[in-house]
């Protein structure tokens, strides 16, 4: 089981036992404001993602993972890759929980997450999206490396795009974090 410790957060495979932490993240308007149509997720909704996350690991080999916080032992949220919305790209993403905000995490674990992407899985591109208005993943984003290309619409949704290539990685890439 593949494990991935940074600074501050242990990034691991989901598992059924992280339903409860995640549903109450995924209940919380603040979180799921930008995701979609914005609406939460109730627990059964919750329990239907994190089965379909927990089956993109078996099949796939890596998928968006739970992310713990060293300091409490508590799940804060995800970070991790995934198929984007019906292309063959792989997208990176972070949900956290808005206790955890403003503490750069999500920076944190998304850089452990491109170096693994790049580094160990050996992936050429890595692609993100957002809601536009969604200023603060959108700085994520540009903190990790990528770089905007374009407005799209995944997931039923309209959206900002960025990427970065495995060239763009190496040049820019300075030490290990796995």
């Amino acid at each position: 089981m593949v494990e991935i410790e940074t600074d501050r957060l242990q990034i691991r495979p989901f598992t059924l036992i992280d339903l409860d932490a995640l549903a109450a993240t995924w209940g919380d308007p603040a979180v799921m404001r930008y995701i979609g149509s914005g609406q939460t997720r109730s627990r059964s909704e919750t329990k239907a993602s994190l089965e379909r996350i927990i089956e993109h690991q078996e099949q796939d080999g890596f998928s968006l993972w739970a992310v713990d916080h060293k300091a409490d032992g508590k799940l804060l949220g995800f970070c991790g890759l995934k198929s984007l919305d019906d292309t063959a790209e792989i997208e990176i993403g972070w949900r956290l929980a808005k206790a955890y905000w403003g503490r750069g995490l999500a920076t944190e674990g998304a850089k452990a997450i491109l170096e693994y992407g790049f580094e160990v899985l050996e992936m050429n591109r890595i692609v993100a999206i957002a809601n536009p208005a969604n200023v603060a993943s959108r700085r994520v984003m540009e903190k990790i490396g990528l770089q905007y290309e374009k407005e799209a619409r995944y997931y039923n949704t309209d959206c900002v795009y960025y990427a970065l290539n495995r060239d763009q990685w190496n040049a820019s890439s300075n030490g290990s974090t796995c």
